[in-house]
């Protein structure tokens, strides 16, 4: 068969990044924009490699229970693939299958690529007195819209750098959505626009036009969690759903004080990729006012921010280093009795996509830390970096905390306290 030919499938698992798993006369085909348990027609789109091939669904011939009408019109599958918004792959399947597939992808990465047996569950944003919304949309307060040469503006359509005019973004806050109108109806230069409300609830518009670098003199906002302000660039990292920080802190300080008790103020902390402060300053309060604690990050603006949000912990300092010469130094140059302090205390990690890698988890588990939090926003990547903390000494007994903070879409965040 070659590109083009058009096929009928069973699906009949689940792969990370948004994508369903088929197989034809023993060749795995990968699908999007379908769900175990459906037979569909699709087009093959990639049979270059003889392991597998790639389609794109067309129609679907027999419905599984848990699909519903796609949240995002423009993102469908009556629509044509070339013009079907990314974003939002899982839109068409009802939110607690949606979190139950999550759950699965983490399991099944945590088994095949960590060789790892683990618990892991998936929950909802938010609480009782903050819910998620019943149906997973309205809560993106962070959104890119893209302009191409001929001024369309709108979303990247899924796995690719075409521009699709859709004519509403219903994973975005009210706010920003309106935002986003205004912003289609004007003109602008090829580039990307970024909306962004921060906890005041106005949303900015920034404007990033092709070949042209990003301000230093970015806009500073603040952002809340519970009682606690954050200072942070508007163009700077922060998490994206509206009930995102809150939840993540909450279920930090919740897993660390099962897994470990009280935090030790007089030990040594670290929050690697510590961003604006936000876990490091989770430590901070399960700690106290004396709590040591040091943030490490390599944007130089957001350690500046971090200095500030940290202020009130006498013991806490931001650094700007990459986290593997940052640890790489400190394993150099530490004092015996630093060296016992980092012993007694927790190393705080949250990645980027790729994982922290073999190189900074042996640097860290070289620290000898009591415990180590592992925050993640990838789960092979998650997968590949238990395994290798493993092979040195530490585990997760308690399993693996999954939250839905990007509901409608493939990505899943996670929580896991290793012990040594």
């Amino acid at each position: 068969m070659h590109d083009g030919d058009l096929i009928d499938l069973d699906i009949t698992g689940i792969a990370h990044g948004g994508v369903f798993v088929a197989r034809h006369e023993g060749r795995v085909v990968f699908v999007p924009d379908t769900l175990p348990g459906e037979r569909i027609r699709a087009r093959l789109t990639d049979t270059r490699k003889k392991a597998f091939w790639r389609a794109e669904a067309l129609e679907v011939l027999e419905a599984a229970p848990e699909r519903q009408p796609h949240v995002w019109a423009a993102a469908a599958i009556d629509v044509d693939p070339a013009e079907r918004a990314g974003g939002a792959e899982f839109g068409h399947i009802a939110l607690a299958h949606q979190r139950a597939l999550k759950e699965r992808v983490i399991r099944e990465a945590v088994e095949r690529v960590g060789r790892l047996d683990l618990p892991v569950d998936v929950a909802a944003a938010g609480d009782e007195s903050q819910p998620e919304s019943p149906d997973g949309t309205g809560w993106r307060t962070r959104v890119s819209l893209h302009v191409d040469e001929d001024g369309r503006v709108g979303a990247f359509a899924a796995r690719s750098h075409h521009v699709v005019e859709a004519p509403d973004l219903p994973l975005a806050t009210a706010a920003v959505a309106r935002a986003a109108a205004e912003v289609r109806a004007g003109r602008a230069r090829p580039g990307r626009i970024d909306l962004v409300q921060p906890a005041d609830g106005r949303v900015r518009v920034l404007v990033r036009p092709d070949g042209e670098r990003r301000a230093l003199d970015a806009e500073v906002v603040e952002e809340r969690v519970g009682d606690r302000v954050f200072r942070v660039d508007a163009g700077g990292f922060w998490q994206v759903h509206r009930l995102a920080a809150r939840t993540l802190t909450s279920l930090v300080a919740s897993e660390l004080a099962a897994s470990v008790g009280a935090l030790d103020p007089e030990a040594s902390h670290l929050d690697l990729y510590g961003g604006v402060g936000l876990f490091a300053a989770t430590l901070g309060e399960a700690g106290g006012s004396g709590t040591r604690v040091v943030s490490v990050e390599s944007d130089p603006r957001a350690t500046e921010h971090a200095g500030e949000n940290l202020a009130e912990w006498v013991g806490a300092r931001a650094e700007t280093a990459r986290v593997d010469r940052f640890v790489a130094k400190l394993a150099a140059d530490a004092s015996a009795r630093e060296r016992e302090r980092l012993s007694r205390g927790v190393v705080l990690l949250d990645p980027p996509r790729a994982g922290a890698g073999r190189t900074v988890v042996e640097q860290i588990a070289g620290l000898a830390p009591s415990a180590v939090v592992y925050v993640a926003c990838d789960p092979v990547a998650l997968a590949r970096d238990l395994a290798t903390f493993a092979e040195l000494g530490y585990r997760a007994d308690r399993g693996i905390r999954g939250v839905d903070l990007f509901p409608n879409s493939h990505h899943v965040e996670a929580v896991t306290v290793l012990r040594r």
